[in-house]
């Protein structure tokens, strides 16, 4: 195997890695993060449709129907979980699928919420199938029912809840069984960002921060940053390491330049891990098609890393197409890499 395959952890994943990282809690980096409707940036059907169903029931004094967020990692779902507890005036409670492993977990967190409160559930895929059931008459019914003893003396008590909001998020949407789907009553998907609002959204993080960033800094680090808003956050915050150090302090699209080449973040975004995959796909199976299985154990990668967090931006940009045989390196991908199509 060549040296160029290597594994990635989390942690080398670097700026693609799906989950937070300590940089992201940062309490500098998540003041970035907007609170209210009118202070987000892009994703503006969503937001319409928000403001609308926030309003509405504002109007009607009930909670908010149950809302499930779809989409990569980063563009903004638990930002607009916070933002959906503010709108409401109400608390947010936070959890996620995999921490979710036992039912009385589950009963816990709802049994303390009160009217109009929030919980959101990250990876909700990812909720072991018995606690995913508990969630039904949960939602449905803002009941809870409990078996007590076995056998002969078991017996049922029903606990009601306070009307609460289940908010969602999920990368796999997939994977989500019909039963908890069907219980969403507005389900939104959230696609990767344009150039324009990344640039926008970088220069409300500059200007929080306290940076001057010329207007070729932000085009620059708009378009390295996978249309992802928490990505360009990340290397925002690289960027102005680098320039404190080997420049004025000021982010020109030069000291960009420099700093993201340092992470070999290249002119579209892509990183080592991207390239390492492209190349997989190219040079160890002709360009494709190739099952995904293959190129993870090539790449000593998980399946689930790859199809997560590494393709859905090249999907995007149409360097990789999916087919019934596989995947499949684009004339696009060839191009950017500097590589000759040859024939099987």
């Amino acid at each position: 195997m060549s040296d160029d395959i290597i594994s990635y952890s989390s942690e080398q994943q670097g700026i693609l890695a799906s989950s937070t990282l300590p940089i992201d809690q940062e309490p500098e980096i998540i003041s970035l993060r907007p609170e209210r409707l009118h202070e987000y940036i892009g994703q503006s059907e969503v937001l319409e449709t928000l403001e609308i169903a926030i309003e509405a029931t504002k109007q009607r004094g009930e909670a908010l129907e149950h809302v499930l967020f779809h989409g990569p990692p980063g563009l903004g779902k638990t930002t607009l979980a916070h933002i959906i507890a503010n709108e409401m005036n109400t608390k947010l409670v936070v959890t996620s699928g995999p921490v979710l492993e036992k039912g009385g977990d589950l009963i816990g967190m709802l049994t303390h919420l009160e009217t109009g409160d929030v919980l959101f559930i990250d990876e909700i895929h990812r909720t072991p199938k018995a606690v995913e059931e508990l969630l039904y008459p949960a939602m449905e019914d803002f009941s809870i029912d409990f078996i007590f003893d076995k056998g002969i003396h078991a017996r049922s008590h029903r606990l009601q809840l306070k009307q609460f909001t289940l908010v969602g998020a999920t990368t796999r949407v997939g994977l989500l069984s019909s039963p908890l789907r069907d219980r969403f009553g507005l389900f939104r998907s959230l696609d990767f960002y344009n150039t324009d609002d990344l640039e926008k959204i970088v220069r409300r993080s500059a200007a929080l921060l306290n940076l001057h960033i010329d207007s070729g800094g932000s085009v620059s680090l708009a378009r390295r940053s996978r249309g992802t808003p928490r990505i360009i956050n990340r290397l925002l915050k690289r960027a102005r390491d680098y320039s404190q150090v080997r420049a004025d302090g000021r982010i020109s699209k030069k000291t960009v330049e420099e700093a993201l080449d340092l992470e070999g973040v290249d002119e579209v975004g892509l990183t080592p891990l991207d390239r390492r995959y492209l190349l997989t796909v190219i040079n160890y199976y002709n360009g494709g098609p190739v099952g995904i299985e293959a190129v993870a154990a090539t790449l000593q990668e998980e399946t689930d890393t790859l199809v997560d967090v590494v393709e859905p931006f090249l999907l995007k940009i149409g360097f990789i197409m999916r087919t019934a045989a596989g995947r499949r390196a684009s004339d696009m991908a060839y191009k950017h890499l500097g590589l000759e199509k040859t024939s099987a």
